[in-house]
């Protein structure tokens, strides 16, 4: 055996954690869009039993309205109860905010799919080198993801068109 074959067994042995069996890929991503004095969870929750009851929150996080498949959903569906830190996936294993887009990606799995080539969400770097990306949660509130409706803008006026009635001018 070569020296390179070795070299790359040992690197395949050593590689990436995996998660639910796949290779585990690296996305550069600024922190987390989290609420402001409110992370880390378990500041609040690690003097609290786990109420793992579907109901209204009314002392904290009332101001959460749930429209993310609210008849099949509640918080601990994503939130993972034991670790308020982190965020569990469906086959249990838990993530840090920073991997978010695994979570979502459960259930839309072509938006994660476009997320990583670049095709979906915001993605800055260089072509061919490093890039950084935001994650879902920069553009779609986790809880209510539809982005609320936007007036559409007229098109832009080319150089020399003229301005049709009722459009205002872009210059």
């Amino acid at each position: 055996m070569t020296a390179g074959a070795v070299l790359l067994l040992a690197a395949l042995a050593l590689g990436p954690a995996t998660v639910a069996g796949a290779p585990k890929e690296d996305f550069r991503v600024p922190p987390p869009p989290l609420t402001e004095g409110i992370f880390p969870c378990s500041e609040c929750h690690a003097s609290m039993e786990v109420d793992r009851r579907r109901r209204d929150l009314t002392d904290m996080h009332d101001d959460i309205v749930l429209k993310h498949d609210e008849e099949h959903r509640w918080c601990l569906d994503c939130h993972a109860p034991d670790d308020r830190d982190r965020l569990r996936l469906a086959g249990g294993q838990l993530i840090g905010f920073s991997e978010s887009y695994l979570l979502c990606g459960q259930c839309h799995g072509d938006k994660l799919r476009d997320w990583k080539v670049g095709v979906h969400g915001k993605r800055t770097g260089s072509w061919n080198g490093p890039k950084q990306y935001l994650l879902c949660a920069h553009c779609h509130d986790p809880h209510a993801p539809r982005f609320k409706p936007m007036k559409p803008e007229p098109p832009p006026v080319r150089p020399g068109q003229a301005v049709r009635p009722g459009e205002a001018d872009h210059e």
